[in-house]
């Protein structure tokens, strides 16, 4: 069965995304799970699309429809459905409304007979997958106003699919998000404006709009609103990594008129902001498009204070026709550290038993750190064994290497492993890992590195953290009668490590070269060096045409690429796995 570790199925899930175009598809609405043998899969993708009507001259401009198919299990290793499958498009509904065609691109084997498509494809990972787009035009002699309904369904040996139904129509609101003007260079607890600001360059008014905000857990809004609904996400983080608002603001929306909030909002950098991600998008309003862009979670509404309202600029933007342009984001870099401290442990064992050895790091603050955008480890683990130890079972991402920190094929008996922490790690939080190691020659006082570094391995040194005297610890083996472990005995034996609770990190990666851990006898503490940067553009989605899709959940997806999938990202570090014998 396939293995990925969760930054490759991070990477992949982000490329594919980004390829199929679903940044700028409408909202992931997923279908109730049936109950049955096997794994339910769901189907999902936008609420519904609105296209250009057909033009007077020249080709019809084309909108894409992404579908995706969602596994919701989280374990790659057992919840991945490896069979055939087909998946059937009923685009009856649409004749006469709307031309379809599928994308060439993807593996998935694909063709439209009649008003049917049908693509047939093998093996599901957890998380989602994009199938191939569905490009669609209006169709000649449509009008403006006429719709139609495209329903998706599947079949496989050993699976059920939900089935999936979007809406295509002809015209509409084209919502465009102007891009605020934003301070992106911030201190912890500075506060600016937020004058969010949209236009309609569709061919009908929209009835109400919905906003959607998404701000990582470095920032916060100074309020809350009577018409808005919040939610936190972990993103299977083990902290709250992201924050979701809903805000509903009713009225006519007219086409070719320009609106912004009558009061800006007032956007916070908290004590504990580093690199942070503010997503904003527009949509029509409607309880479809709220329904779509909860996608199943539950949200609590906003306090009792004031509402958010809406008023009309007197000078309209230019057309644009895109459908991609509803969102725009920013990225924040605050002046702030966090302090990575190593955990080191020690243990006691006579020769031919088995020790562990519980070591990790944790995050004192007071910054949280995250790189998603990049989907990149916050930090590697860098553990040097010990001498007279021979390591048996380990993490099942950490990986061996050579004593200078190079390729080594053999992973039992490594004389140092590195460890890969998740994408996005918290203030407060621990990275545990757990080594059993078998004593083959009793070394009194035997003492192996235990350093948190950068993945980086030509510049080591952790940019956030100014205080590196403590990215290095200890694990300490049979220490003589001056040291804090125990008396030799068989078996395994161990001490409390000076980490706290265990916690989950993220896939280790294949870094090769030298880390700047030692080798061998005492710890090394980290030298000073060049301190890097962290962190990457902001950017909004691609070109082209078509009216903007509405319900979209766009950038719950942007935020896969780094935040989705960060859930399919997380790695038990507690697991271990056993060597072949």
């Amino acid at each position: 069965m396939r293995r990925t570790t969760p930054r490759a199925a991070l990477r992949r899930a982000a490329g594919s995304l980004a390829a199929v175009g679903l940044l700028a598809a409408g909202s992931l609405a997923l279908a109730a799970p049936a109950h049955a043998d096997g794994p339910v899969l769901h189907f999902g993708g936008p609420a519904e699309t609105a296209l250009h009507p057909y033009p007077a001259s020249g080709a019809p401009q084309q909108a894409s429809v992404a579908i995706i198919v969602d596994n919701p299990s989280q374990d790659e290793e057992h919840g991945g459905f490896e069979g055939e499958y087909t998946v059937t498009f009923d685009l009856s509904g649409i004749a006469g409304v709307a031309d379809a065609v599928f994308s060439k691109q993807g593996g998935a084997d694909c063709a439209i007979t009649g008003t049917t498509g049908v693509c047939h494809d093998a093996g599901i990972p957890p998380g989602t997958s994009p199938l191939p787009e569905l490009r669609v035009t209006a169709a000649k002699g449509s009008e403006d106003g006429d719709f139609g309904t495209v329903r998706v369904t599947g079949e496989a040996d050993g699976a059920t699919f939900t089935a999936f139904s979007t809406r295509i129509g002809v015209g509409g609101p084209d919502l465009v998000m102007k891009q605020a003007p934003l301070k992106t260079e911030l201190k912890p607890g500075e506060t600016q404006p937020v004058p969010l600001a949209f236009s309609n360059n569709g061919t009908r008014a929209a009835d109400g709009v919905l906003l959607t905000l998404m701000y990582t857990h470095g920032i916060e809004f100074t309020e809350r609103y009577r018409n808005c609904e919040y939610k936190e996400s972990d993103a299977g983080q083990g902290f709250p990594v992201r924050t979701t608002a809903l805000c509903s603001v009713e009225g006519s929306y007219e086409a070719g008129a320009t609106y912004e909030l009558a009061e800006p909002l007032m956007l916070r950098a908290t004590q504990r902001a580093y690199r942070d991600t503010f997503v904003y998008r527009v949509n029509e309003g409607g309880s479809a498009a709220l329904d779509a862009q909860r996608a199943g979670a539950r949200f609590t509404p906003g306090a009792k204070g004031n509402v958010l309202t809406l008023k009309e600029l007197p000078v309209a933007r230019s057309a644009d026709l895109n459908p991609r342009d509803n969102q725009q984001e920013a990225d924040f870099s605050t002046a702030n550290t966090a302090d990575f401290v190593a955990d080191g442990d020690s243990a006691r064992g006579v020769r031919g038993s088995t020790v562990e050895a519980n070591i990790g790091f944790h995050n004192e603050g007071p910054a949280w750190i995250a790189n998603l955008r990049s989907g990149e480890s916050v930090a590697t683990l860098d553990f040097t064994v010990p001498e007279g130890a021979s390591v048996t079972e380990w993490p099942d991402d950490c990986r061996g290497v050579t004593a200078d920190g190079q390729y080594r094929k053999e992973q039992t008996g490594a004389p140092r492993y590195l460890c890969e922490a998740a994408t996005a790690f918290g203030e407060d939080q621990y990275f545990s890992l757990h080594f059993d190691m078998k004593v083959a020659e009793v070394v009194a006082g035997a003492s192996g590195a235990v350093v948190v570094r950068n993945g980086r391995t030509q510049d080591p040194q952790l940019p956030f953290d100014p205080k590196r005297e403590n990215n290095t610890a200890s694990f300490v083996l049979n220490a003589d009668d001056s040291g804090d472990s125990g008396t030799g005995s068989t078996g395994a034996a161990t001490s409390g490590s000076t980490g706290g609770s265990s916690t989950t990190g993220g896939a280790a990666g294949g870094s090769t070269g030298d880390g700047g851990a030692t080798s061998g006898g005492a710890a090394a503490t980290g030298s000073t060096g060049s301190t890097g940067s962290t962190g990457s553009g902001s950017g909004t989605g691609g070109t082209g045409g078509g009216l903007a899709a509405t319900g979209s959940t766009a950038l719950t997806v942007a935020f896969a690429a780094a935040v989705a999938l960060l859930a399919g990202g997380m790695l038990h570090v507690t697991t271990r796995r056993r060597a072949a014998r």
